[in-house]
């Protein structure tokens, strides 16, 4: 579905991204894992084509994928890691807002904001504002209007950031639904917990290189499990393995 091909990206001098290439197949979800600096979000950017990749192309069923307005980029919907939401609009006024903005009209749109509505839990929600929502509904409510226009592919840039649990749990269920209905999804984050529990494969970066990809299970036999503790383990944690990775030093 979605192909990287030898991405690189430089801004002046600080090289970004350097030859990253990484597959997304229908009815997946790969996550892209990596400390801050890392190069996770240029990386989104160019898969998305918000920016233009110095080298290297993406590909979306086999058509490439550039920085002008083609038909191939509305297959895509991006959910980014800033709340995204014209917050004195009522939620249903926010999807049909995005879904104007992609041509949709009259009927379909009533539709597609009802679908994208039911499918995050906010139906009940619909007329009122997201300035009165928690930070879980707003979550929500962001993925709902990168669903509305109905993408093929669905990136996200860390959809979690300051959710409580239960929201948490109702993002990975409306994640987990649309890997169902054969969509490919791209999913950033700093957790372990949700990669290993959500992905079918992850693709580790630092200093804006691939250093690791694979399923979780690959992943995590790559280094030799810790001296057993109470529970004897036969391979590390997915974190043991991304700290072993990437270091331990705090990245800022």
């Amino acid at each position: 579905m979605l192909v990287a091909t030898d991405l690189w990206k430089s801004y002046g001098s600080k090289a970004a991204v350097l030859g990253v290439s990484l597959e997304v197949a229908a009815g997946t979800i790969v996550g892209l894992l990596g400390p801050n600096g890392a190069g996770k979000s240029t990386t989104v950017a160019m898969l998305c084509g918000l920016t233009k990749p110095d080298r290297g192309m993406v590909t979306l069923g086999g058509e490439a994928i550039g920085e002008e307005a083609s038909a191939v980029k509305r297959r895509i919907g991006l959910v980014p890691q800033d709340i995204s939401l014209f917050e004195d609009f009522p939620a249903r006024k926010n999807l049909e807002l995005f879904g104007a903005l992609y041509e949709i009209r009259g009927d379909l749109l009533k539709q597609r904001v009802q679908a994208a509505l039911d499918l995050v839990g906010l139906s009940e929600q619909a007329k009122a504002r997201p300035a009165t929502f928690s930070g879980g509904m707003k979550r929500r409510l962001n993925i709902a209007c990168a669903l509305v226009h109905d993408p093929d592919v669905l990136l996200l840039d860390e959809p979690t950031v300051g959710v409580d649990p239960q929201s948490r749990n109702a993002i990975f269920d409306n994640l987990e639904t649309l890997r169902a209905r054969g969509k490919a999804l791209v999913y950033t984050t700093h957790y372990m917990e949700e990669a290993e529990r959500l992905c079918d494969r992850v693709v580790i970066v630092d200093h804006g290189r691939v250093i690791a990809s694979g399923t979780v299970d690959e992943v995590t036999r790559m280094i030799p499990a810790p001296p057993p503790r109470k529970v004897e383990r036969l391979t590390a944690s997915l974190e043991e393995v991304f700290l072993h990775l990437t270091g331990h030093q705090l990245r800022d």
